[in-house]
């Protein structure tokens, strides 16, 4: 429920407006520079830090305070230098290919899918 909370909430506000401003900073590129940039940038965006960050609102929603810590870093900076072919991938489709008005949708299913292995990741990663 607290996932869900911040999905509905923080994430709702802070990812569509982050894709907003890659629209608007890629504006004056084209081609490949302007596919590569956007894709960069929404990778960028889903950074360690921001899986820390989500991994530690599971911890904090679970009542585990004390598991939030330099290890889940740890996890996070794995979690996401692994999952960047597949990351690559998704946002290469979801910035260049999906329209503004649906990149939240289709960024949220595509997150959706990575909450679950960045749960998992602390498994894999330990």
């Amino acid at each position: 429920m607290g996932i869900m909370l911040v999905g509905a909430t923080l994430y709702a506000f802070e990812i569509p407006n982050y894709f907003a401003w890659i629209e608007k900073r890629t504006l004056s590129l084209s081609g490949i520079k302007k596919t590569l940039a956007k894709t960069g940038l929404a990778i960028a965006y889903f950074n360690p830090i921001w899986i820390f960050r989500h991994l530690a609102f599971i911890k904090l929603f679970s009542g585990n305070y004390a598991q939030i810590n330099g290890n889940l870093l740890r996890i996070a900076f794995w979690s996401f230098l692994l999952n960047i072919p597949i990351s690559f991938l998704a946002n290469y489709l979801i910035q260049n290919k999906v329209k503004l008005d649906w990149r939240f949708i289709a960024s949220a299913i595509f997150s959706a899918i990575m909450a679950v292995y960045y749960a998992l990741s602390e498994t894999i990663f330990q």
